[in-house]
């Protein structure tokens, strides 16, 4: 496997991480309280984010940052089951190192635990939609028009931080990252399973769906932002 592809995710996961983090912290500290207006700078920050990293990482990695996404890929047969183990890995290290870098420019304890709970049946629910909402956008983008893969990736989640109970996670490996911070952005360590189990089933469903409606590969005459590149 390509160390640049690996380079390329474990970067990409962790700037998209810092940023979920430390724009959450900027957020919070300059919200005074107000806490809709955090979570829209918290928005803002992270859809930019995305459609930055997928473009310029695309071309190298597929610009998956996400375990649920890479495995899709996986069943679709575009990338080998080799590849999704290298990539996992990388995304969740450079989520974890995301974490780090967003408490080492905030001055924050490096190595914190959150007690941010989120649990329950609404918000288990809402990861498996904003998880389906996001793989559905992506194959959806894929097979239509592959050019607006990142604009379309970072609408669907900066909607997903405001039509879902739980701001859209959606993300298995910036889970677990967010998980080592005490900041707005956090999750309690204890509700990390349940949130990723919804969210590789919403990732599952979007696939059954995708293949329904937009058939099995994308077009052949694309070259998409955010595909599977051949093994």
């Amino acid at each position: 496997m390509g160390m640049r592809r690996l380079a390329a995710e474990l970067i990409g996961t962790a700037l998209l991480v810092a940023t979920v983090v430390g724009s959450g912290i900027m957020a919070e500290t300059l919200a005074a309280g107000n806490v809709a207006v955090a979570l829209l700078g918290n928005t803002i920050a992270t859809g930019a984010i995305l459609y930055v990293l997928i473009t310029v990482l695309g071309p190298v990695s597929g610009a998956h940052f996400n375990p649920a996404v890479s495995v899709v890929f996986a069943l679709r047969r575009e990338i080998g089951w080799g590849r999704v183990g290298g990539y996992a890995a990388a995304q969740v290290v450079g989520g974890i190192a995301g974490t780090l870098l967003a408490h080492a420019m905030f001055g924050e304890a490096l190595f914190q635990l959150s007690l941010h709970a989120r649990s329950g049946g609404a918000q288990w629910l809402s990861e498996g939609v904003a998880t389906f909402a996001l793989v559905f956008t992506i194959l959806g983008a894929l097979h239509h028009r592959s050019e607006n893969v990142p604009v379309a990736v970072a609408l669907v989640i900066v909607a997903g931080y405001w039509f879902t109970a739980s701001t859209s996670f959606a993300n298995p490996a910036v889970t677990i990252a967010r998980a080592l911070s005490n900041t707005f952005a956090g999750i309690a360590p204890g509700d990390v399973p349940a949130f990723i189990l919804a969210q590789f089933a919403g990732a599952l469903a979007a696939l059954g769906a995708a293949h329904g409606l937009f058939g099995w590969t994308p077009l052949p005459d694309e070259q998409p932002s955010l595909s599977a590149l051949p093994d």
